[in-house]
């Protein structure tokens, strides 16, 4: 049994705190993080890249299905991780990023994105076709019908793709899918909100018609077998300097009546920034696959802002990378990826560029001066003696891995445990060696 259904067999026989983290990302570092946590206790790890980062065009990483896939699996070999135990998924597929065309150009490459995915061996495939394309009326909400029809011609392109992958291996895993998006679109919501409405049971219960109707229709009898989860907004979401967190009294009449759907658990997406007991307990209610992104990328940020200040007092100025100067400059030369998102005064963006929850600068950590200064900032950091009491002054929690002899002393490797520190929440709350054990060094 593959892990994302072994996961689902534990839920039914009782494991109430059986779940698994989705970390959504791209970058090097992060990818790093994840599974170098995971060596500690021989887990596996969902990886996924969703279709605007991600796609038959490059998306905004330059990378399609395979690349993606060839991409991480060179990661886990420089570490020596295994890579049967990476789990692949592929996150809001579907006319997301072609919402501008008409319904047959945006559906035909949305075909084509779900067949690439699949071929190129992604097992998680969140199939979310609730965007309107361009000949979808503006005056109206998108009837569950039409959104529940497209994604079952998305899912008969997947079976189609699956099969040839039986012709080449027999023993090839089918994959696994998600419906549904309660969510606002990737990366967070862009504009501040007072309140988040739960999803209702009924609008849960609606999809699962509407789609098991749409299934029988195209002849797919047997589909829901594969259907593994849906997303629903269980009342999280962040925006810039803003965090709803989880409220499981808001979120009990949607998580009591999905407990007799014992064949499906719930995926939270924008669960970033949620306290880990906030996190155990959506993993317990029922909201078994929590989807994090920005999170990891702004932890990421934090530690290498962290050895930026660092190395303004360690290495002479001529010398340092000056890292976060090099990240303003970039963002504000290409506005594009931020430009929409972020709003108020001149000061309000300059703190947002850097500090925003919704780390829009994860956009641009594949750019080249941003690599490269990096690449220098490690490398500068790597031929001076950190003081241990700086350390403790500007990475608390590192400090105290590297006093206790657990984590070297190294620029990349104290970077990477910054985000090591938030993945830990996430595997608290959906692993029971974790309840178990001291997961938690700090």
């Amino acid at each position: 049994m593959d892990a994302m259904r072994s996961m689902l067999a534990k839920r039914k026989a009782g494991m109430k705190y059986a779940g698994i983290p989705s970390f959504c990302t791209a970058n090097d570092l992060v990818i790093e993080a994840c599974l170098k946590q995971a060596m500690r206790f021989d887990d596996y790890v969902l990886v996924e890249a969703t279709a605007n980062q991600v796609n038959q065009f490059g998306g905004y990483t330059g990378m399609k299905p395979a690349d993606y896939r060839d991409f991480v699996y060179e990661i886990a070999d420089g570490i020596g991780f295994p890579k049967d135990k990476i789990i692949l998924g592929g996150d809001h597929l579907g006319p997301l990023t072609w919402q501008n065309e008409n319904e047959k150009e945006a559906m035909e490459k949305s075909v084509e994105l779900v067949k690439l995915f699949v071929l190129a061996g992604f097992k998680k495939i969140h199939l979310d076709t609730s965007m309107r394309v361009a000949d979808d009326p503006r005056d109206e909400m998108l009837s569950d019908e039409t959104i529940a029809r497209r994604g079952a011609i998305l899912y008969e392109a997947c079976e189609e793709a699956y099969q040839e992958l039986l012709k080449k291996n027999p023993d090839e895993v089918r994959p696994a899918f998600i419906i549904g998006s309660e969510v606002p679109i990737p990366g967070g919501a862009q504009e501040a909100e007072d309140s988040i409405s739960v999803t209702k049971p009924a609008a849960v219960e609606k999809t699962l018609a509407v789609y098991r109707e749409q299934f029988e229709k195209r002849g797919l009898k047997d589909a829901f077998d594969n259907i593994i989860g849906i997303v629903v907004q269980p009342g999280v979401e962040f925006g810039d300097a803003d965090v709803f967190h989880y409220n499981r009294t808001n979120a009990a009449e949607l998580t009591a009546a999905m407990k007799k759907y014992d064949n499906v658990v719930l995926e939270g997406h924008s669960t970033d920034y949620q306290s880990p007991k906030g996190l155990r307990e959506m993993v317990e209610d029922g909201i078994a696959i929590l989807k994090v992104g920005p999170a990891l990328t702004f932890s990421l940020r934090e530690g290498l802002f962290a050895l930026s200040m660092m190395e303004q007092m360690l290495v002479p100025e001529e010398k340092q990378a000056k890292f976060i100067d090099v990240m303003e400059e970039t963002m504000m030369k290409n506005p594009g990826n931020w430009q929409k998102h972020y709003h108020g005064t001149e000061d309000q963006l300059a703190i947002k560029r850097k500090f925003s929850f919704s780390d829009r600068c994860r956009y641009y950590f594949a750019q080249p001066e941003i690599q490269d200064a990096i690449k220098k900032l490690f490398a500068n950091l790597s031929e001076v003696e950190i003081p241990l009491s700086m350390l403790r002054q500007y990475m608390p929690q590192q400090y105290i891995k590297v006093r206790d002899g657990v984590l070297p002393l190294d620029p990349k490797e104290l970077a990477e445990d910054c985000v090591v520190h938030l993945v830990e929440d996430y595997n608290y709350a959906t692993k029971l060696n974790y309840m178990i054990s001291d997961a938690f060094y700090c």
